[in-house]
């Protein structure tokens, strides 16, 4: 495998676990806000709102 194949392989692999991470982690924060506990709700509702994420 030459440099250039195995640079961009690295490159694909990193992408593709940063894009897992934003997925799985977005995935959670919007899910949480859904729980049923008051608790969890309000815990999850103050994190979006200190990541300035929409959630109204």
């Amino acid at each position: 495998m030459s440099a250039s194949a195995q640079t961009a392989k690295v490159t694909m692999d990193t992408a593709l676990a940063v894009s897992a991470a934003i997925l799985i982690g977005t995935l959670i924060i919007g899910a949480v806000g859904f729980a049923a506990p008051e608790v969890v709700h309000s815990a999850a509702h103050d994190l979006r709102h200190a990541m300035v994420f929409p959630c109204h």
